[in-house]
């Protein structure tokens, strides 16, 4: 014999509080509902559930076994509710994120990391990818979020585009470097020394060019290109090497690794740091809270970069 779960519930309720009227109020229904519930349940099994003429009501062998799977569900209901509840503020679930090399790993990773240690119940899928790539990814519904540098006014009509950083561009080294500690810095005295070069496909390379264009340098010696950002660092770390490389990567790594900034003033990129994401599909609730924490953290990014910076690099 198949029985109405939500008959058991009632049931369990009833049992659980000790009368109709009670049982009814714990789920929300009228005490005249609840009784022809129980009235169709016991024509249903053809006996009564709860014994004759005692009051507080008391159940048969036959009701507390019934109630005892009426309390299973009602449990069930419960989760599932609080499981819904959690994926539509985005506290459960996955969020697929992706964005140019140097800043996942410089910047990114980080409030990623702090984001899933308030919420580890949020999976993160991310991945790499230059500008054309995440474009093409937003677009087939393959990403949720993409961040990375770009011209506002070159945004698709069919994208939104959230600044969350000012472009800025230094020339970095290892804290120990001789050009460190000397001041004034004149161009001759960078050219003395060997280059590693971003990925020739990123826009971070064209950046160190424009920029050795605007300081008037047509050829440096590069002794190391392409590589991730630790493979950069590490090399940095272990040589007068310079480089170019964003200055928010740069602020974050100064905490964990023995890197630094010279004092040298270069164009900044026509292009700042954003958050993409596609108007035709609706972020998740995962992805909007994911974006909206990374918005937040920027802002607090941007203001401790402005305080800490002392050679005006930052400032507008």
């Amino acid at each position: 014999m198949k029985l109405d779960p939500n008959h058991l519930e009632i049931l369990y309720a009833i049992v659980e509080r000790g009368g109709l009227a009670e049982g009814a109020a714990a789920i929300g229904k009228s005490q005249p509902s609840v009784s022809r519930t129980l009235a169709k349940l016991e024509d249903r099994i053809g006996v009564k559930l709860f014994e004759a003429r005692r009051r507080p009501l008391v159940p048969t062998e036959l009701c507390a076994l019934l109630a005892h799977e009426g309390r299973k569900i009602h449990q069930a209901g419960r989760a599932s509710s609080q499981i819904m509840d959690d994926y539509y503020r985005g506290k459960t679930g996955a969020v697929r994120v992706a964005g140019t090399p140097f800043f996942m790993d410089g910047v990114i990773s980080e409030l990623l990391a702090s984001f899933q240690s308030a919420d580890g119940n949020v999976r993160i899928d991310q991945s790499y990818g230059f500008p054309a790539d995440l474009l093409a990814q937003l677009n087939d519904a393959g990403l949720e979020l993409a961040v990375m540098p770009m011209r506002e006014g070159s945004v698709p009509d069919n994208f939104e585009f959230h600044r969350i950083l000012p472009a800025r561009n230094v020339i970095a080294c290892r804290s120990a470097h001789p050009l460190a500690r000397k001041t004034p810095i004149r161009l001759n005295d960078i050219l003395g020394y060997s280059w590693l070069a971003p990925p020739a496909d990123s826009p971070l390379y064209h950046d160190l060019r424009n920029a050795l264009e605007s300081l008037g340098v047509n050829e440096i010696q590069i002794s190391f290109t392409g590589g991730s950002l630790s493979a950069v660092t590490a090399i940095l770390a272990r040589s007068d090497a310079l480089t170019i490389l964003p200055y928010s990567v740069v602020y974050m790594l100064k905490r964990r690794t023995a890197l630094t900034s010279l004092p040298i003033r270069i164009g900044d990129p026509d292009r700042h740091l954003g958050i993409l994401t596609s108007k035709d599909t609706a972020l998740s609730p995962q992805a909007n809270r994911l974006r909206k924490y990374l918005i937040a953290e920027f802002r607090t990014l941007s203001k401790n970069i402005h305080r800490a910076d002392q050679h005006s690099l930052w400032r507008q």
